[in-house]
């Protein structure tokens, strides 16, 4: 399916509409609510042939039609079922030098970049019509049948042996597809969930979970057991949960996989969380911190001692600030140690340890520890209990920069929740040098991108959750907007209309949103005064400290994320 304005120049190029002809057929499409190419064809302006005839033309590639297609199945499997069905993109034959492929979108270059990649082969591309790769995709059903009827019989009855089904190379094929494709599509986390008669596999791509591929029940023991011997976990365990994890490395990409697997109804339950270990460190910058706050913190980091305390739920990219924090910090003349769970960045010239609570390395033991190693600067993966904040308060009042997380759901409420840990008043307020609250964000695809106002009832449902009124002063005050008086509904607002690149979600990358409590002499004071947290946030207020539904909406403002993005990681 061609964009309007590839599907206008196809047509214009190919002497088949004026300009004035399309536009006209264009806004009769809007008005019947139908795309344009379907409208015309429905019209018998143009049929589906002629169409991708002439775009084959205008592209100067050959057109093929693939119905008659036999496709040879090494070809054929050279580009996985689930890479070819999202991007509707056949190979049909091969040979020691290039691939002949199929697509409907010859402008979708990453793609063929990937078939690249992963064949080693030379791609040349060929134009065909959605029928025809319709057709085509059906032999996958064809070449996989078989197999997944000779796994099944293969795995039947209890004496079989797990290790000999998962070296079998369709199993290994299928567990390779799902880990390659989930690099590729830059998911955070696989989900493979058994149920009573298939296999359901998700990943987790932008913080949102989306089923990918639904497999026969006959693969899940095959797929459990080649798992857990890429994990080095016990084959035949199936009654408690386990843990381990791997690597896959290539010339573009070396990604660890933490493995979970947990008995369920239906079978074990995998989930693998990705960790890219080439991603590369980003800057305070990129973060996606605003002016003010950015310079706070910038502030914050450059002081001898104290605590950076980053907080905010699981998944909230807590680790990734602080990284960024350590990369800046990183300078031969300091000693840099941590203690994580797990390790997720490797950083040179840092001592990293991973804690073991199997055999007591907690991150009180290993922090105990740390201190006995002369550093300068430590950083704690998370602050669980009274032990790990006992010793972190005092590591930052003896002269150690000490950074660590919390769960918490605002920069604020960190106060309380380190007094409930039993570290007292005095020592918060004089210890604490910053704390960063944040939430991670979907962000608008760039390539589908389209402007709004706000309907009256979303408006509505708006000022039932937050102060609309000191909302948009705030917003005047950022200069994000001019005058506050008109409005919320005279304000234009983004949002993605879903095209390929984003695979019709309307989102691509995420980006965070920040509120940045700098602990200055008038908020230590409350602190050490005891004062209520209500009076806390009402001099916060008074020094512009941005909240981070106000971070939120800047950026929902500058057409960098939606208001329903927003309120969906604020809700508490």
């Amino acid at each position: 399916m061609f964009s309007n304005h590839q599907l206008k120049k196809i047509l214009i190029s190919s002497d088949i509409l004026s300009e004035t002809e399309f536009d006209q057929l264009s806004a009769e499409a809007k008005v019947n609510g139908k795309k344009v190419e379907d409208y015309m064809i429905e019209k018998k302006i143009l049929n589906t042939v002629t169409l991708y005839e002439n775009a084959a033309n205008y592209y100067k590639i050959p057109f093929l039609n693939l119905k008659e297609q036999v496709i040879r199945k090494d070809v054929l499997i050279s580009i996985p079922e689930m890479i070819a069905n999202t991007h509707k993109i056949i190979a049909f034959d091969a040979n020691n030098k290039e691939i002949k492929i199929a697509t409907l979108d010859p402008t979708n270059i990453e793609i063929v970049e990937f078939i690249k990649k992963k064949t080693g082969l030379e791609p040349k591309l060929y134009l065909t019509t959605p029928d025809s790769i319709k057709e085509a995709l059906k032999q996958y059903h064809k070449s996989l049948k078989s197999e997944f009827n000779y796994l099944g019989e293969q795995q039947e009855g209890e004496s079989q042996d797990l290790k000999k089904i998962a070296t079998d190379l369709s199993i290994v094929k299928v567990v390779d597809t799902l880990l390659e494709y989930a690099v590729f599509e830059e998911a955070s986390d696989i989900h493979i969930e058994p149920e009573e008669k298939d296999v359901i596999v998700r990943y987790r791509i932008d913080g949102i979970l989306h089923t990918v591929m639904t497999l026969p029940k006959e693969l899940q023991s095959g797929i459990t057991a080649r798992i857990k011997i890429l994990s080095n976990l016990k084959v035949d365990e199936h009654r408690l949960p386990q843990d381990g994890r791997f690597k896959i490395a290539d010339k573009d990409y070396k990604v660890s996989f933490r493995v979970s697997i947990i008995p369920t109804f239906d079978g074990e339950k995998i989930v693998m969380r990705l960790l890219n270990e080439r991603a590369q460190v980003l800057s305070l910058e990129q973060l996606g911190l605003q002016a003010r706050s950015l310079e706070v913190l910038k502030r914050s980091i450059t002081k001898p001692h104290g605590m950076i305390l980053v907080t905010g739920p699981t998944g909230s990219g807590k680790t990734t600030t602080l990284y960024t924090i350590l990369n800046i910090l990183n300078k031969p003349e300091v000693n840099i140690s941590t203690v994580e769970d797990p390790v997720e960045y490797r950083m040179q010239h840092v001592n990293q340890s991973q804690i073991n609570p199997k055999i007591g390395f907690t991150f009180a033991a290993g922090l105990r520890s740390l201190l006995r190693q002369d550093p300068d600067i430590i950083m704690v993966g998370e602050i669980r209990d009274e032990e790990t904040a006992e010793i972190a308060v005092h590591a930052a009042m003896t002269g150690h920069l000490v950074l660590s997380t919390l769960h918490t759901n605002d920069a604020i409420t960190t106060l309380p929740r380190l007094s409930e840990m039993g570290v007292p008043s005095f020592l918060v307020a004089t210890t604490t040098n910053i704390i960063v609250a944040q939430r991670l964000v979907r962000k608008i695809c760039p390539n589908c991108i389209q402007s709004f106002n706000l309907d009256s009832d979303t408006v509505v449902e708006l000022e039932k959750n937050l102060d609309i009124t000191d909302l948009l002063s705030v917003l005047v005050e950022e200069n994000t907007i001019m005058d506050a008086k008109k409005g919320l509904q005279s304000l234009l607002f983004y949002r993605g209309k879903g095209c390929k690149q984003c695979n019709n979600t309307g989102y691509k990358g995420r980006i965070g949103i920040y509120e940045v409590l700098e602990i200055n002499e008038e908020i230590a004071g409350l602190i050490l005064k005891k004062s209520d947290i209500q009076d806390i946030k009402k001099v916060a207020k008074n020094q512009k400290i941005l909240t981070i539904v106000e971070d939120g909406f800047i950026k929902a403002k500058n057409g960098l994320t939606t208001i329903e993005e927003i309120m969906r990681v604020t809700k508490e």
